[in-house]
């Protein structure tokens, strides 16, 4: 065998001349590998979160096959690996209960493995960001290559979108507009081929915001997921990720705090999910970056509406890639952005928009023609909310991002869908509707209810929008005039827990306030009689324990404390 300059980590297993090299290479011939395959050549991984339990990355396991085609040809050796695959319209009671358990599979199988790069493969809301969040405590040269978007939903003549007209649907047939046959049809015509969802929820957000960190080939945050050209692009990452581990390019190379501040301001151009910002928050807590709740919304306040797109606009995915993708999008805001931060390609951020075109400005807008002049998130303070909430200007009615109204509260999932539609149930459209026990502590994992049904007898009169206010989140898809993510949530003892129903609760959206409109002294009895109740430990075992004990609040991103930073990538002891 060879002898390299400079050893790869892959040779700290196949290279070595002894007992040790033989047990690792022996093995590995039982699938087939000739000699000349361990000679010092790169070795990279394809992590794979395919599954047939996870619609969004069922495409992944064919994908896979094309990354090897361009890792082979480079002259490297692809070796597939699967990790914990999260289905997040499947997986209860939430995928993101989840997301920091992938997160360790992922870093121990990349660090505990002979190789010397890695290629991610995912695409369902919580994968991608699971499998970011392990590869940078290894930080190893790391690539992505999302599943991509499905095509778009067709019902009747007419587009409908992921998630984004379940919610409109499902809200017509409460209020006796739309018939069960009518919503039972729709159901097929929604997903029609394998991908993400063609809304701008949170999986193709993600990868958005992949390629504006620079973590990927162009074009991979839209390329539909059966286009032949995402295959293409497939097998050029494989070729790239080689390039990488040659070059010794690392993840955190590519993502500093002026990617992530790109990436910040993409995803209000996008009208991105609010999901992503727990998920670059946990992202960047592993690679001790300083990224702070604050700068999504200093950093996006400039920034309007650019995509016209599901659900804060007309069009999808499809339309969105024809229009010509993120690189438009980019090319059209490049005054906002750190164009010499650098990407996977050894080209910047500013070099891979030189040659960017739209061909579609009705779909992507001109920063002096926008979609909405409001985009991005807005980080709400006040005595409801110490540690911050949020909201999605884009997504709310104008008229009540300014909005003082009397709670109705539900202490929980269930309370809520007991009462919600209870003809006697003491609401009007003016109400806030408050939602408890929904935190990463609470839930757990902090599900996507936060945009709450509204009250059926509501609907009925023609209300389609209220404010509501949780410790949850909602989905990417989702749309209203919704805060979120309350910290510190209810069952850590927050604000929140202590709201009664007629409580008068006061949002300023300009001035970025939540406040519970009653005297500091009777809020911190409040909260003095809740801390005195005693309270049995939901979990007492397994990783749910594991979880409550240890996550941290939005703010934080909800990962776990222990998780935070990093261990890097070697291992100084053999297996045998």
């Amino acid at each position: 065998m060879t002898q390299e300059k400079r050893k790869r980590r892959s040779q700290l297993s196949y290279g070595k001349l002894d007992k040790d090299g033989f047990i690792h290479r022996s093995w590995m011939k039982a699938q087939g590998y000739p000699d000349h395959v361990f000679d010092g050549r790169p070795v990279i991984g394809i992590c794979n979160t395919w599954s047939e339990i996870t619609p969004c990355n069922s495409g992944l396991r064919e994908l896979a096959d094309y990354v090897k085609r361009g890792i082979w040809e480079a002259g490297g050796l692809p070796l597939e690996f699967p990790v914990t695959s999260l289905g997040e319209t499947q997986m209860r009671p939430t995928a993101m209960l989840f997301r920091n358990l992938l997160s360790m599979d992922v870093e121990e199988s990349i660090r505990g493995n002979p190789i010397d790069g890695v290629v991610l493969l995912g695409g369902c809301d919580k994968t991608t960001p699971g499998q970011l969040m392990g590869a940078a405590s290894v930080n190893l040269p790391t690539i992505v290559v999302s599943s991509g978007p499905m095509l778009n939903g067709k019902f009747r003549g007419q587009d409908i979108g992921s998630g984004t007209d379940v919610w409109k649907f499902s809200e017509d047939v409460r209020a006796g507009r739309m018939s069960m046959d009518d919503f039972i049809a729709a159901e097929s015509g929604m997903s029609r081929s394998r991908g993400v969802c063609m809304t701008m929820g949170t999986a193709s957000t993600v990868s958005n915001l992949v390629e504006a960190l620079g973590l990927c080939l162009p074009y991979n945050g839209s390329l539909p997921a059966v286009d032949a050209r995402r295959q293409a692009l497939a097998h050029m990452t494989g070729r790239e990720i080689v390039r990488m581990v040659e070059d010794d390019i690392r993840l955190s190379d590519i993502v500093t705090k002026d990617s992530m501040l790109n990436a910040i301001r993409v995803n209000a151009a996008v009208g991105g999910s609010t999901n992503t910002v727990m998920h670059l928050l946990a992202l960047s807590g592993r690679l001790g970056l300083d990224l702070t709740l604050e700068d999504f919304d200093s950093e996006s306040r400039d920034i309007p509406l650019l995509v016209d797109l599901m659900p804060s606009g007309r069009y999808l995915m499809e339309d969105y890639h024809y229009a010509g993708g993120l690189p438009a999008v980019m090319k059209k805001m490049a005054a906002h952005l750190s164009l010499d931060a650098q990407t996977v390609t050894g080209e910047s951020i500013g070099e891979r928009l030189e040659h960017a075109q739209c061909f579609n400005d009705t779909v992507i807008r001109d920063v002096t023609d926008p979609v909405q002049e409001n985009s991005g998130i807005w980080v709400l303070r006040g005595n409801l909310c110490p540690q911050g909430a949020i909201i999605k200007p884009n997504a709310a009615t104008p008229e009540l991002l300014t909005h003082t109204g009397r709670a109705v509260v539900f202490e929980s999932i269930e309370d809520y869908k007991a009462r919600i539609d209870a003809p006697e149930l003491d609401v009007d459209e003016h109400c806030i509707l408050v939602l408890k026990g929904c935190g990463p502590k609470g839930y757990p994992g902090m599900p996507e209810v936060g945009n709450m049904a509204l009250p059926k007898k509501l609907l009925e009169q023609g209300v389609r929008d209220m404010l509501r206010l949780s410790d949850a989140r909602m989905s990417g898809t989702a749309f209203g005039s919704v805060i979120l993510h309350v910290a510190p949530e209810a069952s850590a003892g927050g604000p929140l827990a202590v709201v009664r129903n007629g409580d008068l609760i006061e949002l300023n959206g300009p001035e970025r306030t939540l406040n519970l409109q009653i005297s500091d002294a009777e809020l911190e009895e409040r909260l003095n009689a809740w801390r005195s109740e005693v309270r049995e430990p939901t979990y007492t075992r397994g990783y749910a324990k594991l979880y409550v004990d240890t996550v941290l609040q939005a703010d934080q991103g909800a990962d776990l404390d222990f998780l935070q930073g990093a261990s890097g990538d070697a291992v100084t002891r053999e297996s045998h």
